[in-house]
């Protein structure tokens, strides 16, 4: 644990004392909530006989978002992401069960309590995400509005998202009351997509949902700006929410695009980045390998694609071209690939540090130079000098101290 956790968790608990509501037995309870609606998620789907991993997605963001979310609760109190972040999967969770529930009941025959109200919670993942989520982005890392002129933005956003949520679940409690309740082929309620009669006024309501994605370009923004001027560990923060959202649209479009990929497994991998990067960025725990991740990162995906690019293009031209059997071009291929692996990846990390991790390229530098300088050093106390000048500029320690043996 740093210093930036242990000073977070020192926040957090001077925090606690005042209020009830939010303390550490209300995050267990969220918690204790999210994994009861979890667990009812599969027999509910069962008995439908309805396909649980068409729900793997957001079951997949809700779970490690909200491991995250108690860990940021319970240190930090104070800093409403937390409680947004424990918030946000228990609303996925409660309408991927009201689905399966109003199935049974209204397409099923089961005799079940509460099923107006499965079919008005099942779209709750909806709304939780709508509202919720972008404001874990204006709220960034701890839980404040950068000004006071950002006060009439957070309120004009949740009175729009609010009043048509409201509007809409009027809506939706309107068709119920006068038509009474019929299931469409894909479980929603019918007559809410296509509203006629007395409900008409509904297609007004959904046409103004769109009003609410001009806000969050403003949040994007709001986090763009807040860069200049910021200090190295806001810049930091922001590094770890920029990698987790790049890998969450990343993961999003790829799982959309290219059909030849198990979506379920990139929204697991998708669904835990994003939640971890930004408890580490929240936490300040382990805030500044940020660097090195991206450089690893982007590393080692542009060594797969030049060593796939390559072993494509081998396999191509001995096989089309020089009429090499297939089994040995693909060996020839694999040989060749993977003796240029790590030559080609030394060579790789070196580019992408001197770019995304100018830090760790700067002291490998120093220590090269140093290496070089020392095969010709014949003074003991220069070289002492020398090694602390170069420990103190690449390592920056708060002492160094060198102990020479001198034998007689």
């Amino acid at each position: 644990m740093n210093e930036g956790a242990a000073s977070g968790q020192a926040s957090g608990t001077h925090v606690t004392g005042r209020s009830w509501l939010a303390s550490p037995g209300t995050a267990t309870a969220l918690l204790v909530l999210v994994v009861l609606l979890a667990a009812a998620l599969i027999p509910l789907t069962g008995l439908a006989r309805q396909n649980v991993l068409a729900s793997a997605a957001l079951l997949a963001i809700s779970l490690p978002m909200c491991a995250v979310g108690l860990i940021v609760a319970r240190r930090q109190p104070g800093n409403p992401i937390g409680w947004l972040l424990l918030v946000v999967p228990a609303g996925i969770l409660l309408g991927l069960d009201a689905g399966p529930y109003a199935w049974l009941v209204y397409r099923m025959g089961y005799r079940l309590p509460f099923g107006p109200a499965a079919v008005l919670l099942e779209n709750s993942y909806w709304t939780v995400l709508t509202i919720a989520l972008p404001l874990v982005f204006l709220l960034f890392p701890d839980g404040k509005l950068p000004s006071p002129r950002w006060r009439w933005v957070l309120w004009s956003y949740l009175a729009m998202a609010v009043g048509l949520f409201a509007l809409s679940y009027a809506a939706m409690a309107a068709i119920i009351v006068t038509q009474g309740v019929h299931l469409d082929g894909d479980g929603g309620l019918a007559g809410f997509d296509h509203p006629s009669g007395s409900t008409a006024w509904v297609s007004t309501v959904s046409a103004l949902f769109p009003a609410l994605l001009v806000f969050w370009p403003v949040f994007a923004a709001r986090l763009v700006l807040s860069w200049r001027g910021a200090s190295e560990d806001r810049r930091q923060q922001l590094k770890w929410l920029m990698a987790g959202s790049t890998a969450a649209v990343a993961g999003f479009v790829i799982s959309n695009t290219v059909p030849a990929l198990d979506p379920g497994a990139i929204a697991v991998g998708v669904g835990v980045v994003l939640p971890v990067c930004l408890g580490v960025a929240i936490l300040k725990y382990r805030l500044y390998d940020i660097d090195r991740i991206i450089s690893r990162t982007l590393a080692y995906a542009i060594v797969t694609g030049l060593l796939a690019g390559l072993y494509a293009g081998l396999v191509l031209l001995a096989t089309r071209v020089l009429s090499v059997h297939t089994p040995v071009a693909v060996a020839a291929a694999t040989l060749a690939a993977a003796a240029l692996f790590n030559p080609l990846r030394r060579r790789v990390q070196q580019i992408v540090d001197r770019r995304f991790n100018r830090a760790r390229y700067d002291a490998d530098q120093m220590v090269a130079a140093f290496a070089a300088r020392l095969k010709d050093a014949v003074d003991l106390d220069s070289v002492s000098d020398d090694l602390a000048g170069v420990i103190q500029q690449a390592l920056e320690p708060a002492h160094i101290s060198v102990w020479v043996s001198r034998r007689a």
